[in-house]
């Protein structure tokens, strides 16, 4: 069969890369507002990405609901070696030009890891924006800025390849929906006895969080070859400029109540 393609072009199928996985954890309900966003985006010319959408099991007996969805995105995306990938939880709605501003970051390739900014999905709402364990949010920042912190929420984040493979090879591998995924994100839930005290303590917190304490507890930064970010105490980027609603089933978007006013400049 002759070959349609003229003589030194390159086929796509030859030449595409695989540039940005898009991961999404869902659970099966999505609100207009966030497909219009999602689906809305103005992409940049020669884009290449590949959606992966992943059900939220609510039945899962471990209680690893979040977590166990980002595990099989993350197994997927490390085994069929994408370049990045970007985290879009089913209730975080992005604003039309995050991936623009996402493929600029992409270019510059300085930062593994990074997140747009969103609130709780509470009243009052609260940023999440963390520095330190314990006590509450970090306030020093305005609307616009980039914020180095050491705990950001996974609802909008980017993350390099060089990170979640080193992860991937240092985690213990476990089956849900029949699937075998590694254990990169995890939901901690735990009870233990302390002797000394006679006491018994329950410790529970986000999956997000955690996965961020163990980058820094394990090294994952320098191990991967980024060196500069394992000397930081606070080695995570949120750019606040890519400012996103977290919207709940009936529509409500937080913050309701105008909370991010107490950051913007005077």
């Amino acid at each position: 069969m002759e070959d349609f393609y003229p003589k030194g072009i390159i086929k796509a199928s030859e030449s595409m890369s695989k540039r940005i996985m898009i991961g999404i954890p869902m659970t099966g309900l999505l609100r207009a507002e966030w497909v219009l966003a999602r689906y809305g985006q103005v992409i940049p010319c020669n884009w290449s990405q590949v959606d992966c959408l992943q059900f939220i099991d609510q039945s899962s007996p471990l209680g690893f609901v979040v977590a166990d969805a980002r595990n099989v995105i993350a197994t997927k995306f490390v085994e069929e070696d994408f370049d990045w990938l970007f985290f879009i939880d089913h209730d975080t709605v992005i604003p039309p030009t995050t991936i623009l501003a996402w493929n600029d970051r992409m270019l510059k390739g300085d930062v593994p890891i990074w997140s747009g900014l969103y609130f709780t999905r509470s009243i009052p709402s609260e940023p999440l924006v963390y520095r330190g364990r314990g006590n509450s949010y970090f306030t020093g920042w305005k609307l616009g800025e980039e914020v180095w912190v050491d705990g950001i929420p996974m609802g909008c984040t980017m993350i390099h390849k060089s990170i979640l493979k080193v992860m991937y090879d240092e985690s213990k591998e476990y089956e849900v929906g029949g699937v075998k995924v590694r254990k990169i994100f995890e939901t901690p839930a735990r009870t233990w006895y302390d002797p000394e005290t006679n006491n018994w303590h329950n410790s529970q917190g986000t999956e997000d969080l955690e996965w961020c304490t163990r980058i820094m507890c394990e090294d994952i930064f320098k191990k991967a070859d980024w060196p500069e970010f394992a000397k930081k105490d606070f080695p995570f980027l949120i750019d606040t400029k890519i400012f996103c609603r977290h919207i709940d089933n009936n529509g409500v978007q937080y913050p309701a109540r105008g909370e991010e006013q107490q950051f913007m400049e005077l």
